[in-house]
């Protein structure tokens, strides 16, 4: 009687997975959880993990709890659920750091669509696009006539499009481009990112308060050297809530600043509802943004305390360096994805 090949790979895949994870624990045991969150950016960005981790059935499967699908109708159908619990959507199409200039052509024309059809839709949702993917890196001017174009778009609908900021090498120029289009071309539905793990980022946001920007703060996410950006969390903590403060003092409500606190961190969490509280800041003059997938009893009960709640959903077929980083962003997702392959 023959053996069951299916049956047999799967079963020496568990074992060759198990032997490997008994290896990554005792690392993980010794080294804690810095060296896991610096793997995990590495293999965020390495070429042969995307390729071996892509073509994993099990991957894609587990990855749904943190991509909404691979279509703009599925994007779409994620965020009216969303809409109807009482949250509103920052639609996010994946992609980064392309090759060429017709896959940056791609990634417009696929935003374009996609603002087309949350207006047709009437989802409450906006649009946060990465300049990567629009070809910053081949030619800056390529990426400054794809955001040009997608924010006249975007104004055409009365909605807003949120530059996000990425690795450390991009800030300028993402900055530099905010403003341009912000103060030069005359589009004030533009926003931007700053990241609190980045040492710079205190000086950035004086001046962003000055401007009175419409601006989402987030820890950050990318592999950072130690010169740039603080190695411990719990510095990057204390940074997050100096900035939060900062963006949402009376100085900064008064020029017209607008804060997103982006974080699934409680004490983050909390800190912002203390300080809110103290300033006696209304409700609807700032909001928490969480990613899709993550922590939504948390999303609900935000929402139910009175809170304005924004879910970040990702779509497309991109899915894998967004995957990785949310990973390395929180153990927890780790063990959410091992515990799938387990049971498989």
């Amino acid at each position: 009687m023959r053996p069951d090949r299916p049956l047999l790979y799967r079963v020496a895949g568990k074992a060759i997975f198990l032997l490997a994870f008994t290896l990554f624990l005792i690392l993980f045991y010794y080294n804690g959880e810095i060296w896991l969150r610096a793997v995990l950016l590495y293999l965020s960005a390495a070429a042969w993990a995307r390729t071996l981790v892509t073509q994993l059935p099990l991957a894609r499967s587990v990855v749904r709890r943190f991509v909404a699908g691979e279509s703009i109708d599925e994007a779409l159908s994620a965020s009216q659920v969303l809409n109807q619990q009482g949250m509103l959507v920052t639609l996010d199409y994946l992609g980064e750091s392309v090759n060429n200039r017709d896959e940056a052509f791609i990634a417009r024309d696929e935003i374009l669509r996609l603002l087309d059809r949350i207006y047709q839709s009437g989802v409450q949702a906006n649009v946060s696009v990465k300049l990567s993917q629009l070809g910053i890196k081949i030619d800056p001017d390529l990426a400054r006539e794809s955001v040009r174009q997608i924010l006249s778009r975007a104004q055409q609908y009365e909605n807003r499009i949120r530059l996000d900021m990425e690795e450390s090498a991009l800030v300028d120029s993402t900055l530099g481009l905010y403003r341009w289009l912000r103060d030069e071309a005359g589009f004030h539905n533009v926003g931007v990112v700053i990241q609190a793990y980045l040492y710079r980022s205190e000086a950035d946001v004086r001046r962003l308060v000055e401007e009175g920007a419409w601006v989402r703060l987030c820890k950050g996410a990318y592999a950072e050297p130690p010169e740039l950006a603080f190695p411990v969390k719990a510095d990057t903590d204390a940074n997050y809530v100096k900035l939060m403060e900062m963006l949402l003092s009376q100085t900064a409500r008064q020029n017209g600043v607008y804060l997103g606190v982006a974080t699934h961190d409680e004490k983050m969490i909390a800190a912002a509802k203390a300080y809110s509280q103290q300033e006696q800041i209304p409700l609807d003059q700032f909001e928490f943004q969480m990613l899709y997938g993550i922590r939504p009893e948390m999303q609900q009960a935000l929402v139910a305390e009175g809170y304005r709640v924004r879910v970040y959903v990702p779509y497309g077929t991109a899915w894998y360096p967004y995957f990785m980083r949310r990973l390395a962003e929180r153990p927890a997702n780790l063990w959410f994805f091992i515990s799938n392959f387990l049971r498989r």
